[in-house]
């Protein structure tokens, strides 16, 4: 059979099979990878050691670093915490605590990761809702909104910036002075959006309100002194990731530093921290990349990239309506798809656009120049991807990595969240979230530059 239908018939099988979701999405990548390297689509030096065809070892290195060392921070009772205080904060008022931890998960979300703020948070949040004996769910999915929405925020704060900025040479302060913005707004807007849904509805008697206020959060401070160490090498490693452009060190070397520190003064075992380690999500990646470094070299992806530039007529000088289709089509594919998968496919794509418009198709579209890469015309193009994937997540309990875990521990504690129930709230929270992004690309891009 031609490589490039083989290659391609394990790239869509691959992601009908993951958007099932009857077999496990790490199962699934790891079976389309091999199947890559069996069948001679790509050899193991390519997929290995390749920068064009390869794993991406920027993004899989930053993802353990950063999840270890959270989950070494986990041992300290940090986030309970601080989730205690702020219901205690709210006065135990159902639609402050809403709004607070709504807040928390975002900012959170933006300097960890959205994945590990809601493993950390939703427990708590599942405790405070028992003791005031009112639904969790709305304030599940809030959370789970308010993660990927803050995770937009940074470089760090969701994996397909992290995927985006590796493969578009951008810093950690990039996306904080094109995304940050626009996240700001875009967290007041849903706020606001929060107050209209939720705020006459949710009510507790004063007794119960009284039973969070009695809640002692300093008893869950386990260990004090780790705290600090976490605190301290936690602020180092985000003012590393800030600097790291200046200090011409990737983001994955400041990750597996801060790591590698906080393992020798914390103590902590080894073998312990690494069961922290989400290891099916990176092997998933891992997976991810070969499959997708298959279809880039059969040429999937370049006819793909043909087609984009066939419907949206990008221009050395202008790539408006090529920034707004990929805006909305990011994040309705990223509603159907999780954005992992999506952003892995659309990257080669951005690149082998950008090398048929700047080059000709004359330069390696693994290897673009900065001054390519970074082009003023083709910058939006990146931004929009980031937004569409991230706040395209939102759509569906399956857009996202955060919302998979909402739902999975939501069912944990016999609350079931429904897809239905979860798009009832997510998808007009994307399409609210989306007009605002769009507004903001044309307003700062296209009517102010």
């Amino acid at each position: 059979m031609d490589p490039f239908w083989t290659g391609t018939l394990i790239f869509l099988l691959s992601y009908a099979v993951i958007v099932s979701e009857k077999i496990h999405k790490t199962k699934v990548a790891l079976i389309g990878a091999s199947l890559m390297l069996v069948l001679r689509i790509l050899e193991q030096q390519e997929a290995f050691h390749s920068e064009e065809f390869g794993i991406d070892y920027n993004v899989i290195f930053l993802l353990i670093g950063m999840m270890i060392i959270i989950g070494i921070m986990k041992n300290t009772g940090a986030f309970e915490y601080v989730a205690i205080k702020s219901a205690k904060v709210a006065r135990g008022e159902p639609f402050r605590i809403m709004t607070i931890f709504a807040v928390i998960t975002a900012i959170s979300s933006a300097l960890l990761d959205n994945v590990t703020t809601v493993l950390l948070l939703a427990p708590v949040t599942l405790l405070i809702a028992d003791e005031l004996d009112i639904d969790p769910i709305p304030f599940l999915i809030t959370e789970a909104l308010a993660s990927n929405i803050g995770g937009t925020a940074t470089l760090i704060g969701d994996p397909p910036n992290i995927m985006i900025a590796s493969k578009a040479k951008l810093t950690f302060m990039d996306f904080i002075v094109h995304l940050t913005p626009a996240i700001i707004v875009i967290m007041v807007v849903f706020l606001f959006t929060l107050k209209i849904i939720f705020g006459k509805k949710l009510h507790v008697k004063e007794e119960l309100k009284m039973r969070v206020m009695a809640m002692d959060e300093n008893e869950m401070i386990k260990d004090p002194v780790l705290l600090k160490k976490c605190l301290a090498v936690l602020t180092l490693t985000v003012l590393g990731f800030v600097l790291h452009g200046a200090l011409h060190l990737e983001p994955a070397t400041i990750a597996l530093t801060g790591a590698a520190v906080l393992f020798l003064i914390s103590g902590e075992d080894p073998h312990k921290t690494f069961l922290e380690v989400e290891w099916p999500t990176i092997f998933f990646f891992m997976g991810l990349f070969i499959i997708v470094g298959g279809v880039v070299k059969v040429g999937l992806i370049e006819k793909l990239s043909q087609f984009m530039i066939e419907i949206t007529g990008p221009t050395q000088t202008s790539m408006f309506k090529t920034s707004m289709v990929m805006l909305w089509f990011s994040a309705i594919a990223s509603a159907i798809v999780d954005n992992i998968p999506f952003v892995a496919t659309m990257n080669p794509l951005i690149l082998d656009m950008a090398n048929t418009i700047y080059h000709n198709g004359g330069a390696a579209a693994h290897a673009l120049p900065p001054e390519t890469l970074h082009n003023a015309v083709l910058m939006p193009v990146w931004w929009s991807l980031a937004l569409g994937a991230c706040l395209g997540g939102n759509g569906s309990p399956i857009g996202a990595s955060a919302n998979v875990i909402i739902v999975g521990m939501a069912e944990k504690a016999k609350r079931p969240i429904s897809f239905l129930k979860f798009m009832a709230y997510g998808f007009p929270i994307m399409v609210e979230t989306l007009i605002v992004s769009m507004i903001y690309i044309w307003v700062r891009y296209y009517l102010l530059a």
